[in-house]
């Protein structure tokens, strides 16, 4: 009788986990196929022939490419600052005591938790007050306030694992603090600096609710242009991007899984004697 109910408790969970994965894949499989749809229009599903005209529609369109462009250059920058200030910052809160340290920690963790509607339009309010209008630096401070906290985490995993004693040895053989950092903590902790990297850089790529507020009518990344154009003029452009990012994602995925590992991103994130 018990292996009954185990039995049939390990098929539930097994026809769980297949609807979960449905659910999660079947739109995005529908939203690359209809991104080939040879009709003019937004037909029902499935399409009755394939084109590559939507995809042609999306490269030749100058808003979309001038919110790709701008995505791509606000994400390389966001990621680059994101990683100086969250290993430092993770370093920091791994290594020293001192008052605050946990308020500081959850300071620093808050914007996975602050609904992002809440962090635009706080950012707004505060770049008017203090006069910031460019563009750039608007966008490049909200993307590091909601990137940096994934950085932070997933290089203080990595850190946990590092033996203080490693940092100690390389003193005493006569090695300076920043180079024992350079040569003996980075080299260790760079599987969770390299996970923070490449989540940081898909966050930046994705968003949306921070950057609606902090774009101008000539200055928008290109999630915030699929959203205008969902408003406006609704068609299968919008597929065709949102296909170039889904692949833009996998391929991040696959870099990851070459450079580190993804057993070691999902199980292994620390480091071990």
């Amino acid at each position: 009788m018990k292996r009954l109910a185990d039995n049939v408790l390990g098929l539930m969970v097994g026809c769980l986990s297949i609807a979960t994965i449905a659910f999660l894949v079947a739109p995005l499989l529908i939203a690359t196929v209809m991104s080939f749809d040879s009709r003019e229009f937004l037909g029902a599903f499935p399409p009755p022939s394939l084109s590559l005209q939507w995809y042609v529609g999306f490269f030749s369109d100058a808003s979309y490419l001038k919110g790709l462009q701008v995505s791509l250059i606000l994400a390389l920058a966001a990621t680059a600052l994101s990683c100086l200030v969250g290993v430092a910052a993770a370093f920091t809160l791994d290594r020293y005591s001192f008052p605050g340290k946990e308020t500081l920690s959850a300071f620093f963790l808050s914007p996975l938790v602050v609904p992002h509607v809440i962090i635009g339009f706080s950012l707004l309010l505060f770049f008017s007050t203090i006069g910031v209008f460019d563009g750039w630096v608007r966008l490049i401070g909200g993307h590091l306030i909601i990137t940096v906290p994934y950085v932070i985490r997933t290089t203080l995993a990595s850190l946990v694992g590092i033996r203080k004693s490693l940092t100690e040895a390389a003193l005493i053989l006569g090695a300076t603090e920043r180079r024992a950092f350079w040569k003996v903590t980075v080299p260790l902790a760079k599987t969770g600096i390299a996970t923070g990297a490449v989540f940081a850089f898909a966050y930046s790529m994705d968003d949306v609710s921070v950057s609606l507020f902090l774009t101008g009518p000539d200055f928008y990344t290109l999630p915030v242009a699929m959203t205008a154009a969902m408003r406006s003029a609704f068609d299968l452009r919008i597929a065709a991007a949102a296909v170039c990012l889904i692949v833009l994602t996998i391929a991040l995925i696959w870099f990851l899984d070459r450079v580190v590992g993804l057993d070691k991103v999902i199980g292994q994130g620390v480091y071990h004697k």
